[in-house]
């Protein structure tokens, strides 16, 4: 029997729009919008759709409505594949919540409710604590670790080969980035973010969902959930919790999760949720792997054909 684990993107994958289609044609989805309204007491299914993209991409909204758009479009591909159950769960960040709630450890009003003060509380610690990211392309993690120590920056994610994100202060990335170009490095990328996530500089937000997390019921995952901090399986409801408050403060260990999965025998993955982020990464991990993407209908279209042929 072949393998397949799900898949789900991070904060940085939003766009106007983003799940429309299934709202409009599966019912399943448009219930996901509507739960998040009457839960948020705030029209997120607005925002989503038509903006302002400014606001869109706020911490505290963006979190909630990637991860809204993601289960959205997850009970639309449950609907056409009711047969199907994922060998694993994985989500970059943000998705970890996504796979979480795909395996059964928290429902969708849980979720939703973390996600919220998650976003909301990584805000917070971005005003207390201003900083940003920046990802050094083409230069081994070694490197770019010596680098960082060297300019006082903490390395953040660890996204592929030759992709390593590394979070800090601006004028400590500014340092970053020209050590990375005088020593080599490809290019690097200041990101549009909010903050120094995945840093010491999100502590006060840690804290903070340590005592969310607490006040909400975690069950032991139907399926294992990969954890992005140590990149292997939490299957105990506390660990699920311990390793949901360090994620905002440790490096993102995706390259390393998706290894795990693929050395247990997966080679095909569905992406679920906006964007295509993590199918251009998993390209770099290892060529050999299949990915197919459920954005939009047409994507749920192409992997129906695909899969009935």
């Amino acid at each position: 029997m072949i393998k397949i684990a799900y898949i789900f993107p991070g904060q940085g994958a939003q766009y106007i729009g983003m799940g429309e289609d299934f709202y409009q044609e599966y019912t399943q989805s448009r219930e996901v919008f509507k739960q998040a309204d009457e839960l948020l007491h705030f029209d997120l299914t607005q925002l989503i759709f038509k903006g302002p993209f400014e606001e869109l991409t706020k911490t505290a909204y963006c979190q909630m409505a990637i991860f809204t758009v993601s289960i959205a479009c997850l009970r639309a591909f449950e609907t056409e594949f009711p047969d199907i159950t994922p060998s694993f769960t994985a989500g970059l960040s943000l998705g970890e919540y996504t796979a979480l709630v795909a395996a059964g450890a928290l429902t969708f009003e849980q979720g939703l409710k973390l996600v919220n003060i998650r976003g909301q509380y990584m805000e917070k610690a971005s005003q207390l604590n201003p900083g940003g990211m920046v990802s050094v392309i083409g230069m081994p993690f070694e490197e770019v670790e010596k680098i960082a120590q060297e300019a006082g920056a903490q390395i953040a994610n660890l996204n592929c080969p030759g992709q390593v994100v590394v979070s800090g202060d601006s004028a400590t990335l500014e340092k970053v980035k020209e050590k990375a170009h005088n020593q080599g490095a490809k290019k690097t990328i200041s990101l549009h973010v909010g903050g120094a996530f995945h840093s010491s500089f999100m502590e006060p937000a840690r804290q903070e969902l340590v005592k969310a997390l607490e006040q909400i019921e975690v069950r032991a995952p139907n399926v294992p959930v990969v954890s992005n901090v140590s990149a292997t399986f939490g299957h105990s409801p506390q660990e699920i919790r311990e390793n949901l408050a360090r994620q905002v403060v440790s490096k993102t260990l995706w390259e390393s999760s998706v290894r795990l999965m693929s050395s247990q025998g997966v080679k095909e993955f569905v992406e679920i949720g906006p964007g295509k982020v993590l199918k251009g990464l998993l390209r770099k991990i290892d060529p050999g792997l299949k990915v197919y993407n459920v954005e939009n209908t047409k994507g749920l279209r192409m992997l129906k054909e695909e899969l009935s042929s």
